[in-house]
C-alpha cells in the first residue's frame, strides 16, 4: 500500500544504481499513519490536528495507551506501528480485523466542511464513507524514502573512494526526494520535503550556472553506451515470451509489504532477500505483449517494474543490514537504537551488493549538537 501515484517508480535511483553509484540509507522509508483502507490515498494529519482521533474495533482511542501525552499527534512512525500492533493482538477492524479507523464526526459537519473538504471528498470517493457520519478506514501506508542517491549542499552525487571519504561524480546532481543530502535522517518532518526540494533545488542551479559560465568539460558519448543504454528496450520488444509484467510487479509489491513493512525482523528480511533474488533472475525474462510504438504505457510500465525492483532491492539488503532500530526502520529483533556501531549513515553498492558507512556531517558547528535521546510522548 502506497500513498504514492502510479508514476513514481524510483527511475532516478534506478538509473544511478544501473550505473554502478550507491545509495544512502535505503532502509528509511516513512509509513503515513493515515492512508485509505485499500486505496492508499493519503488522509492528512491535518485531520487529527483538527481534532480527529483513531479508534480500534471497540471505539477506544487507542494513542492514549501509546503515547499519553501527544496522543494521537505523536511522530508518523510511532502513530504508524502503534495502529499495526492493534492490527497484530486482534483490535482490528473490519471484516478481516486489519484496518483501524479516524472519526471525524464528533466535530461537525459545519467544521469538516469548512476545514476538511477535501478529506470528505477523497473518503466518499476512495472510502465510500461518508465521515460527517461514519469514521474513515485507515492503515499504514509507504509514503517517502528519507534515502536516496548521497549529495552535497550544491545537489552533485557523491561516492566513496578507497578510503570511505567522499568522493564528487562529475555532472551528476540529484534533488528532492530521490536524492539524500540529507536533513531528514532516519525520519522526515511533515512538510520537510517541500522544504527540501526549494532549497537545494535552488542551491544546485545556481551551482549549475555558475559552472557553465565558467566553462565544463564534457565526456564524449561513445556507441558503447548508446548500446548499452538501449540495451533493456531492446530486449523487450524483441521477447517473444516470458513473465506477465503485472504479475511480477504484484509479486514484487507482495514480498516488501510482507517483509519490509511498518515492522522489521531479521529473518523474516533474510526470507524476502531470497525472495527478491529469485524474482531478479525473472525480471530478466520479462514478456512485453505489445509492440506497439504509440502510447504504449505496457512498456512504460516494464521499464518502470525494473527501477522498482532496483528500489526495491537496495532497501531489503541495507534493511537487513542495520541491526538496531533507528527512526523509521524499527526492527523486532534489535529494538533499541546502537549509537556505538549505527550513528551514520548506511552505503549501499549495487556492484556487489554490500553495505558500508558514512559518517554524519556535525559541522558546521554554529549552534551546539542536538545529542540523540529516546523519543518519549
Amino acid at each position: 500500500s502506497t500513498t504514492n501515484a502510479l508514476i513514481n517508480t524510483g527511475d532516478g535511483v534506478g538509473m544511478a544504481m544501473r550505473a554502478g553509484y550507491p545509495m544512502q540509507d535505503m532502509e528509511m522509508w516513512q509509513f503515513h499513519p493515515t492512508g485509505i483502507y485499500g486505496a492508499g490515498t493519503l488522509v492528512t494529519e491535518g485531520c487529527r490536528g483538527e481534532g480527529g482521533y483513531l479508534i480500534n474495533k471497540d471505539g477506544e482511542r487507542f494513542m492514549e495507551r501509546y503515547a499519553p501525552n501527544a496522543k494521537d499527534l505523536a511522530g508518523r512512525d510511532v502513530v504508524a506501528r502503534s495502529m499495526v500492533l492493534e492490527i497484530l493482538e486482534g483490535r482490528g477492524c473490519g471484516e478481516h480485523g486489519d484496518h483501524v479507523k479516524l472519526k471525524l464526526d464528533h466535530l461537525g459537519e459545519e467544521v469538516l466542511n469548512a476545514k476538511l473538504p477535501g478529506i470528505l471528498e477523497l473518503s466518499r470517493t476512495f472510502a465510500h464513507v461518508d465521515p460527517v457520519k461514519e469514521p474513515i478506514p485507515v492503515v499504514p501506508t509507504c509514503h517517502y524514502m528519507m534515502g536516496g542517491i548521497p549529495t552535497n549542499v550544491h545537489g552533485q552525487a557523491l561516492t566513496q573512494n578507497d578510503y570511505g571519504g567522499d568522493q564528487i561524480i562529475p555532472g551528476l546532481f540529484a534533488v528532492g526526494e530521490v536524492a539524500c543530502v540529507s536533513v531528514h535522517g532516519a525520519n522526515r518532518l511533515g512538510g520537510n520535503s517541500l522544504l527540501d526540494l526549494v532549497v537545494f533545488g535552488r542551491a544546485a542551479g545556481k551551482y549549475i550556472e555558475e559552472m557553465l559560465s565558467q566553462g565544463i568539460e564534457q565526456r564524449q558519448v561513445a556507441q558503447t553506451d548508446i548500446e548499452e543504454a538501449s540495451q533493456r528496450l531492446v530486449r523487450l520488444n524483441e521477447s517473444a515470451s516470458g513473465e506477465s509484467i503485472p504479475a511480477l510487479k504484484a509479486e514484487l509489491q507482495q514480498v516488501m509489504q510482507n517483509h519490509f513493512g511498518v515492522f522489521r525482523r531479521g529473518d523474516f528480511m533474510k526470507e524476502g532477500v531470497q525472495k527478491l533474488e529469485a524474482l531478479r533472475e525473472r525480471l530478466g525474462n520479462l514478456h512485453l505483449a505489445d509492440k506497439s510504438a504509440t502510447f504504449n504505457t505496457a512498456r512504460i510500465e516494464a521499464l518502470e517494474l525494473q527501477n522498482l525492483f532496483e528500489v526495491a532491492e537496495a532497501t531489503a539488503i541495507a534493511a537487513e543490514g542495520r541491526t538496531e532500530s533507528r527512526g523509521a526502520h524499527a526492527r523486532d529483533d534489535f529494538r533499541e537504537r546502537d549509537d556505538e556501531n549505527w550513528l551514520c549513515h548506511s552505503m549501499y553498492f549495487p556492484r556487489d551488493k554490500r553495505i558500508g558507512k558514512r559518517g554524519v556531517n556535525f559541522a558546521p558547528r554554529t549552534v551546539e549538537t542536538f545529542q540523540p535521546k529516546v523519543r518519549t510522548y
